[in-house]
């Protein structure tokens, strides 16, 4: 199962890029290259939790706590990357940009929460 969740958690990323190239040539008003960074940050943090969480897999209260940080932890980091796309482009902000980069925190949630659900469970 700990092998599925990185694979998922890769099918997850290359998915996702396909869905944004071809986003990039139906409607080209999103931003291809913030996009592609979210995604690439949120896949990032979500192999970084995975190993933080299965060490605290010895006990539940380390787990929930593991998962609910991790939780946290990918939410503040979207929210700064996002506070960060804003500073610099005042000018012209593309909300469904914004929104999309949420969509892709949630996406990456509930993976994981799902995922690392099942591997508590095996245990």
């Amino acid at each position: 199962m700990r092998n599925t969740y990185l694979s998922v958690t890769i099918i997850i990323f290359a998915a996702l890029t396909i869905i944004f190239s071809l986003l990039m040539k139906v409607a080209p008003d999103y931003n291809f290259m913030v996009l592609e960074i979210g995604n690439l940050i949120m896949g990032a943090l979500s192999v970084i939790t995975y190993f933080m969480v299965m060490r605290s897999m010895d006990r539940v209260q380390s787990f929930v706590r593991g998962v609910s940080g991790s939780s946290f932890l990918r939410l503040m980091v979207c929210m700064v990357a996002i506070l960060i796309y804003i500073v610099l482009n005042r000018t012209h902000i593309h909300k469904p940009t914004v929104f999309v980069l949420f969509g892709i925190y949630a996406i990456y949630t509930t993976a994981e929460t799902l995922l690392l659900t099942k591997i508590a469970k095996q245990k």
